[in-house]
């Protein structure tokens, strides 16, 4: 079933965000009429749950960033659309993340409030198809854990989420950037996505509306935040889902530094070369600034030894773009988002 998006879609278009920026100041005024707005609106449980200067620290798989201004963790899609429309009505910039395996943020911090969609929005249940015995939908909320998700599915004898065994993200983030692994990524199993529009509207998506690409979704442009997921999976023999997970954890060990933190593939793979293999020609490999450092283990992976700040890594990830664009003249796309304060906007 198709969904009729196409009028919906060109208004997102059109309707600029409150986005997070370094170059905003919110002022505490502001924040306290936030609040009052959610006690105004009826939920003050909502209001409750809110937190200021939360160190964002711990909230990504990078383990930097400085304190969010304020920041909530919905426990389902109503919560969302209600914290966006309260932010809009006191003028409150906001932010929202999943896992934050794909983020680095600013030692400075973040104005504004974020929202994190994390482990209290991360149900997922099962449903069979009656016209075809072979197929399971499963529905799951953005925050639930891309591992527990395909864990789920193995569990199940359901096929198609192998792939994502050893990605640390949430659901949420892995549709917005169709993440994906061994020539495999969520543009294969999604059908539909029900998302948060800028102005606090419930949308629903069909899987040809999402605009999948390589790293990339609709949600990139039209500033939607996915909310729920629908997947489409297929029934397979358990032994054999659990030996493909069992060979790409073992190709995850070997070739990657999971023992510290970081966030993964620092850049997207540029046409016609693997980034590791540019990095690692260019002499680059085991380079620090700071406690950053391009990894021995995988060039492609920038990690945190033990006590990086943002600064550093981004001060590494120049120094290894320009390198790159000497020496081979290949420009190299960051595919970790870069965000907060002290940066000048989202940087590429």
């Amino acid at each position: 079933m198709k969904f009729a998006v196409t009028k919906e879609g060109e208004r997102l278009k059109k309707e600029k965000n409150i986005a997070m920026s370094a170059e905003i100041t919110v002022d505490s005024g502001v924040i306290k009429a936030f609040r009052q707005k959610l006690i105004d609106m009826g939920r003050k449980d909502l209001e409750a749950k809110l937190r200021e200067d939360e160190p964002m620290k711990a909230h990504t798989s990078f383990r930097v960033g400085g304190p969010a201004q304020i920041y909530c963790e919905p426990s389902e899609t109503g919560e969302i659309i209600d914290l966006i429309s309260a932010s809009k009505a006191v003028g409150l910039p906001f932010f929202l993340m999943g896992n934050g395996s794909n983020l680095v943020i600013s030692d400075e911090g973040m104005d504004g409030l974020v929202i994190r969609l994390g482990e209290s929005f991360s149900d997922i249940r099962s449903e069979d198809v009656p016209t075809d015995p072979d197929t399971v939908r499963i529905y799951a909320t953005a925050g639930t854990l891309l591992t527990r998700l395909s864990s789920f599915a193995s569990k199940a004898g359901l096929s198609g989420l192998e792939f994502a065994s050893g990605i640390p993200g949430s659901l949420g983030g892995a549709v917005f950037m169709n993440a994906g692994a061994y020539d495999h990524d969520m543009s294969e199993v999604v059908d539909k996505v029900v998302s948060v529009s800028p102005s606090g509207e419930r949308i629903t998506w069909s899987g040809e509306d999402l605009q999948f690409g390589y790293r990339k979704s609709r949600f990139m442009t039209d500033e939607g935040i996915v909310a729920e997921v629908e997947l489409v999976l297929h029934r397979d023999d358990p032994q054999e889902i659990s030996s493909r997970i069992k060979t790409y954890t073992e190709k995850r060990t070997k070739s990657q530094p999971l023992q510290f933190p970081s966030a993964g593939s620092m850049f997207k793979r540029p046409t016609g070369y693997y980034t590791g293999a540019l990095i690692e020609q260019a002499g680059l490999k085991g380079t620090s600034v700071g406690g950053a450092q391009v990894s021995e283990k995988h060039a492609g992976f920038v990690i945190n030894t033990g006590n990086a700040t943002a600064h550093d890594i981004d001060s590494l990830v120049r120094l290894i773009q320009k390198t790159i664009k000497e020496k081979f003249g290949v420009e190299l796309e960051r595919e970790v988002r870069f965000i907060g304060r002290g940066f000048s906007s989202e940087v590429k």
